[in-house]
């Protein structure tokens, strides 16, 4: 989709003085897998599927979970790399291209910006960043170094996600002007558990990385880290961030200048601090209005699907999401509720063609799906619904210079205080 608003010339510039790696087609890119649970785990079977990847190191700090994504790497035909636990070994191997990061939240952006100053490509999971002020630093670190970062929001990869958003801006739907995006799913409940010691095979001091230590527990580690402040975003910023990327592209908007709405904790009694419940209202500039709507304790979803986007004109709506016995895909509906188009993804990998995407741009160096600053963009959306969550007030934001208008206990939300560490992003 060509957006009604451009990245700054910065980019083109960049992009062609950029050092071109890898310029032959059948020259291997050679990466270092950083983090190989979960979402890590599915990023190892996607570059592994690709023929022209060569992986180097496997980087993580828990050796309890590692096998799988070795079985991963084995059964693509190649050798099992060694395993390390600090990216500086990675960083330092000059023979790495890019460092393929599905660690948890609170290491995108240290891992991002510290690959950058060492001249390596970046495929970086959602959301990007911890905070607002850690995604401009990581933009900074792309121009400066003049590297290709991926956002691993891997839906605008998809054909029938270009085609969305080439019907909202065909016209067909009249006049556009809001859209809203919905995270509709039971979620479980994580319990209570108290802090204890660090279990065998955990380098947690590397785990910790730049944040301020805090005892060892199982609820703020691996799968329910990201429900706790000091270390994730919540919902809105783990799945809410697809769509919210999906409806801001479609409205061709960057940065809102008013949020307001609730969000709060409302159905477990567990240890988590992140809402399960928001409803979060976007305000943009000359232009059109963005809802988010969350709730974590309905198993039905809503309109047919757990996660969606709806963009509204005065002549029909558009629809994007898994809708029920369907694949990825979006549907129109008329002025009578009627649906009059569908267009679905096939069953195929998700994860693939956004890997795929961003090793071709290594080669080119274009513009990936999800660049670096678009998934800014995008995760931006959640934190400044997070800070609306936290204060539990409206607050106007600046998009230049990125900083909460007038409220100064907002505003100390857009930045997070970190302790001394080698990975400490510099400037934060």
């Amino acid at each position: 989709m060509e957006r009604r608003t451009f990245l700054p010339a910065a980019l083109a510039a960049a992009a062609a003085t950029a050092p071109r790696r890898a310029t032959a087609a059948s020259d291997k890119i050679t990466i270092a897998l950083m983090g190989v649970r979960g979402r890590g785990r599915g990023l190892t079977a996607a570059f592994c599927a690709q023929t022209d990847v060569n992986v180097a190191y496997v980087c993580d700090v828990d050796e309890n979970v590692v096998e799988a994504a070795y079985k991963l790497i084995e059964g693509s035909g190649r050798k099992r790399p060694p395993l390390v636990a600090d990216l500086r070994r990675c960083l330092d191997d000059k023979s790495v291209d890019a460092i393929v990061m599905g660690t948890p939240l609170h290491w995108h952006a240290p891992g991002t910006i510290l690959a950058c100053g060492a001249g390596k490509d970046v495929y970086v999971e959602k959301p990007c960043s911890h905070n607002l002020r850690e995604g401009r630093l990581m933009v900074e670190a792309a121009r400066r170094n003049k590297r290709i970062v991926q956002v691993g929001s891997q839906l605008p990869s998809l054909p029938c996600t270009q085609a969305f958003h080439d019907y909202v801006q065909s016209g067909k739907l009249g006049r556009v002007l809001m859209a809203k995006v919905w995270n509709v799913q039971m979620r479980r409940n994580i319990g209570h558990k108290q802090d204890q010691r660090v279990p065998s095979g955990v380098d947690y001091e590397t785990w910790t990385g730049p944040l301020p230590k805090m005892p060892f527990n199982l609820n703020r580690y691996h799968s329910t880290v990201n429900w706790h402040w000091h270390y994730g975003a919540g919902d809105i910023g783990n799945d809410g961030v697809h769509e919210l990327d999906i409806a801001r592209r479609a409205l061709g908007v960057e940065l809102p200048t008013v949020v307001s709405g609730m969000g709060r904790k409302m159905y477990f009694d567990d240890d988590q601090q992140t809402p399960d419940t928001m409803s979060i209202n976007y305000e943009f500039a000359g232009g059109p209005v963005m809802f988010y709507e969350q709730r974590l304790w309905n198993p039905y979803g809503m309109e047919g699907c757990d996660n969606g986007v709806a963009v509204y004109g005065d002549k029909g709506v558009a629809q994007f999401g898994r809708f029920r016995g369907r694949n990825w895909g979006y549907r129109v509906l008329d002025d009578a509720g009627k649906e009059i188009h569908w267009e679905e993804h096939d069953k195929s990998s998700l994860d693939t063609p956004h890997a795929r995407n961003f090793l071709d741009c290594m080669r080119s160096r274009k513009r990936p799906k999800v660049e670096i600053e678009e998934g800014h963009w995008a995760s931006s959306l959640a934190h400044l619904g997070n800070i609306v969550a936290r204060t539990g007030r409206t607050i106007r934001f600046d998009p230049k210079t990125e900083k909460v208008v007038n409220d100064t206990e907002a505003n100390k939300l857009v930045r997070r205080e970190y302790r001394t560490h080698w990975s400490t992003p510099k400037g934060a």
